[in-house]
């Protein structure tokens, strides 16, 4: 396989790349460096091109001008070349789009190759893969690292035709895409459908790598150098960003945080590397006005000798800064006011340092996996300074987060994403999907806890569905998640996809078209919108006092809380008292599902069987817990795995269920093999479950 990714915008070279020497070179750059170099390394792949913008401005370096650079054992660097020979910021390269939509053309056009895939970084570069997907064939892959809908929300940006066009294109490449791949559940569950488009189907979240740090652990020498001399007492505890100076970032309210705490003023010292300034550095209005709003601010709340702003760095120097941070132990802030992945906290999570990070965007993500330090509110200045004195002055709790950051970082490694992404690509190469012809039977299975718990389980199961025996089967899964997090679960435990999703707890279905591509089912989205006042709904929920589970979790015919069955009831009154017609679901003993009325897994479930010309009495339910009760209770067939909560063991299900002596995805087979759907042999019951059981 042959793979283009394109990325117009900032100073794209390799290995050394300036970060911060225009308000365009930043994180993008190293997620593309980092995904191709790891995509390059792979024996499937036959090459890898990074497709940029060649310009000629000595001030950032002449290497820009080279129209071909090599990086690597099968890793090269284009750059095309159009009349305007100038750097462009992101905003002027909206006009340069025709000319250099028209040298990649030519490019492909002269190419001994095409490529197989293209990868389109930001929406102008989709505007080029579009147009060479639409001359050559070639299926495209987005990845949209910021999108606008989020900047305006976040900024409080009023509307301009500049970020009108921008928002515009954006949707236009999350439509045209054949596949878009995100980096967070935000950017997935909450970004993207901002946009209104029905995108789901071809979502992936896939976290991406860290690079190693480039430093040697002792060798502090060149970070001590760049910060020591602007500090008036260096041994203090170092509390350190690194960002580039745009109004997003949220840098000078941490400043003013750490002005108003008395403790942190006292007994720390703030470090800030704010982009690159001076000779050679590109800025723009809104990079100037940051960094002179942090230098006055500075000086304003006599902080001189206590932050150090310094005006130029290089890779070694920040690479060396994070150790030195935690060699002091010190933290790492980052109080953006959205941040649409975080690289940067996996980099301190590498080198032992704990984090304090906001809580809109990707440090969810990442902070929850890693549990490497604390999310706060960013525009609670106070809430940012009490996270750090929390970190800084608990040696307990630094000696923790700093453990969990280095423990950690292996979840998120480029050849994990390489591998994840190849599997993606594969899919869009792979044409129609060949019919299976008309079904006897729907299974439809939860996901957590049910086909996953087990990996050997999960690995018989998938035996099974690539097998002869599952000839007949539709295959759907059934979960309270999102699609986008379903199939990143069924990735993670190399679970085959299946021909149909029931997800959001039954309130949202996604079918494959005849191109194999899922798309949401429009009927059934029509039923549940009948008779459903989600407004009346949220404002009840919010009158009771229960908490809300996060925003990714809230959809548009499902309301997510925390609570207790207890806690369940009482809402159930309060809708029925209120005339709010709604389904209230409790499970897992602490989570509540409030669906639109005519929504559920037994309701999806029956809806997907009369697409297939069958009946819930053709239909095999698998399940755990509460959220999978009605499909339980109303399918011909079910199956209780073996490891089921205790919410569902006093439950009467019906003489239909099989209660299974295994386990996950082992009770599944051993269901479907008690209705002769699998094979006996394929498993030892008895042993297997003993092993389960760990007798």
């Amino acid at each position: 396989m042959y793979i283009q990714h394109i990325a117009l915008g900032g100073c794209l070279t390799a290995p050394s790349v300036q970060y911060g020497l225009t308000e365009d070179t930043g994180g993008h750059i190293a997620y593309i460096l980092g995904a191709a170099a790891a995509q390059a390394r792979r024996p499937d792949i036959s090459g890898v091109d990074i497709v940029t913008r060649a310009f000629d401005d000595p001030t950032l370096g002449r290497v820009h001008a080279q129209v071909v650079q090599d990086v690597g054992p099968k890793l090269r660097i284009l750059r095309l070349e159009t009349a305007n020979r100038a750097y462009l910021s992101k905003e002027a390269l909206a006009e340069e789009i025709p000319a250099l939509t028209d040298a990649y053309l030519d490019l492909l056009l002269r190419a001994d190759r095409r490529p197989d895939v293209i990868h389109a970084h930001f929406a102008d570069a989709a505007r080029l893969a579009w147009a060479a997907s639409q001359h050559f064939g070639v299926v495209t892959a987005y990845t949209p690292h910021s999108l606008g809908i989020d900047k305006r929300r976040c900024m409080d940006a009023d509307r301009n035709p500049v970020l009108d066009r921008r928002i515009d294109d954006e949707r236009r490449a999350l439509l045209r895409s054949d596949a878009v791949i995100v980096s967070s559940r935000d950017e997935a569950e909450r970004q993207v459908q901002a946009y209104g488009a029905d995108v789901d189907g071809w979502v992936h979240r896939v976290p991406p790598g860290v690079p190693p740090l480039d430093a040697a652990p002792g060798d502090l020498a060149a970070a001590r150098a760049l910060v020591d001399p602007l500090l008036d007492s260096p041994a203090r505890p170092l509390i350190l960003a690194i960002a580039r100076p745009v109004m997003r970032k949220n840098l000078i309210a941490l400043v003013r945080a750490y002005a108003d705490d008395p403790a942190l003023r006292a007994a720390t010292n703030l470090v800030i590397l704010a982009g690159q300034d001076g000779n050679g550095a590109e800025e723009t209005g809104e990079t100037r006005q940051v960094i002179d709003g942090l230098r006055q601010t500075v000086l304003a709340e006599g902080l001189t000798g206590r932050v150090a702003l310094p005006p130029r760095h290089g890779p070694r120097e920040v690479a060396q800064l994070y150790r030195l941070a935690a060699a002091r132990r010190g933290v790492f802030a980052n109080p953006s006011f959205h941040e649409p992945f975080g690289l940067t906290l996996l980099e301190a999570a590498q080198a032992g340092l704990p984090v304090v990070a906001t809580r809109e965007g990707g440090p969810v993500d990442i902070v929850g996996t890693i549990g490497h330090g604390t999310l706060v509110d960013p525009r609670d200045t106070g809430a940012i300074a009490a996270a750090i004195r929390g970190l800084v002055f608990d040696p307990v709790a630094w000696d923790a987060a700093a453990r969990a950051g280095r423990a950690g970082i292996g979840a998120f490694q480029w050849d994990g994403w390489a591998d994840r992404v190849a599997r993606i690509y594969g899919a869009l190469g792979s044409g129609v999907r060949t019919p299976r012809g008309a079904p006897h039977h729907l299974l439809a299975c939860d996901i957590d806890h049910t086909l996953t718990g087990d990996r050997s389980a999960a690995t018989r199961f998938s035996a099974w569905v690539g097998g002869g025996e599952a000839q007949g089967i539709a295959l759907a899964v059934a979960t309270g998640r999102a699609i986008t997090e379903a199939r990143a679960v069924l990735a993670d435990w190399d679970l085959m996809e299946p021909e149909i999703f029931v997800t959001a707890v039954g309130t949202e279905i996604h079918m494959r078209d005849e191109q194999g591509r899922l798309s949401l089912s429009k009927d059934y989205a029509a039923r549940l919108d009948e008779g459903w006042n989600r407004t009346g709904a949220l404002e009840i929920l919010e009158a009771s006092g229960v908490v809300m589970q996060p925003a990714v979790e809230q959809r548009r015919w499902k309301l997510a809380a925390f609570g207790t069955a207890a806690e369940a009831d009482d809402l159930r009154a309060r809708l029925d008292t209120a005339g709010v017609a709604a389904r209230v679901v409790p499970s897992h003993g602490r989570l509540i599902d409030v669906l639109a009325p005519n929504g559920g897994k037994a309701s999806a479930v029956a809806f997907v069987a009369a697409q297939l010309g069958l009946t819930l009495r053709d239909c095999i339910a698998a399940g755990d817990s509460g959220n999978d009760a009605d499909m339980l209770a109303g399918c011909g067939r079910g199956i209780l795995v073996a490891n089921a909560l205790p919410e569902m063991a006093m439950r009467d299900l019906g003489r239909h269920v099989h209660r299974t002596r295994t386990c996950h995805a082992d009770g599944v087979l051993e269901g479907l093999a008690a209705l002769g759907l699998a094979s006996p042999p394929c498993f030892d019951v008895a042993r297997v479950g003993a092993e389960q059981a760990g007798e």
